[in-house]
C-alpha cells in the first residue's frame, strides 16, 4: 500500500470527519487539526485511527499538507 494522509485514508474508507471524530470521542476540530497537520494525535489516537482505516502506521505520513 502506498503511503497516504489521514485524510486520505479517511476517505478511503468513506467516512466524514464527523463520523470518526465521533469514533474517536474527539472533537471535529481536532481531527481537522491532525488532518492539516497543524497538532498530531497521540499513541492512543494513532492506534484507533489506524485500526479505524485499516491500515499501519507506515501507511500514514503524518506531516501537514505543505509538506507534502
Amino acid at each position: 500500500m502506498a503511503k497516504m494522509n489521514l485524510k486520505a485514508a479517511r476517505v478511503n474508507v468513506d467516512m466524514t470527519q464527523k463520523e470518526v471524530a465521533k469514533q474517536l470521542n474527539v472533537s471535529n476540530r481536532t481531527l481537522q487539526s491532525w488532518e492539516s497537520g497543524k497538532t498530531f494525535p497521540n499513541a492512543e489516537k494513532i492506534d484507533a485511527l489506524c485500526a479505524l482505516y485499516g491500515v499501519t502506521y507506515e501507511d500514514i505520513i503524518f506531516l501537514n499538507n505543505n509538506s507534502l
